[in-house]
């Protein structure tokens, strides 16, 4: 299985990804990809500023891919999350799973990305759009909900 965890200042390429962890597989019949983009919230945002623990954000990625691929049949993982300032529009992380089968795909993308949400460190800052700088952003309860559900 392919594993692929990075995390970085530098956008991505979600096709070039997706042709990566599909190279040379035949038995990948599904790959699903899911790209968190940093939003302006509602025109106040003029970026935000994601902070992570190195080495701890690397490990801590790593353990849930491998809780991911002990649930599910599946063929290659890629996790890139961004860190630094972002701007509204532009990419902050990627989750693409692959598998024989789309299910598996899909189920093992939503659990990768609500406990990336919950439990891998990092942090965001809210820098504004009339040049001040904003709060952290605090974890929502709706996220922890989503994550919750794994656990039954």
């Amino acid at each position: 299985m392919s594993v692929v965890i990075r995390i970085q200042a530098e956008d991505f390429d979600v096709a070039a990804e997706t042709a990566a962890v599909a190279q040379g597989c035949a038995d990948i019949g599904a790959a699903v990809a899911f790209t968190g983009l940093c939003r302006d919230e509602g025109g106040r945002l003029a970026a935000l500023e994601l902070e992570h623990y190195p080495g701890m954000a690397e490990a801590e990625v790593a353990r849930v891919v491998e809780e991911a691929r002990l649930r599910w049949p599946l063929s290659g993982v890629t996790v890139i999350h961004r860190y630094g300032k972002i701007e509204p529009g532009q990419n902050i992380v990627l989750v693409l799973t692959a598998s024989a089968h789309r299910q598996a795909a899909f189920e093992a993308a939503a659990f990768l990305m609500d406990f990336l949400k919950t439990r891998a460190p990092f942090w965001k800052r809210e820098h504004l759009k009339d040049g001040s700088t904003g709060h952290w952003v605090e974890a929502k309860s709706a996220d922890a909900a989503a994550a919750a559900r794994w656990e039954a």
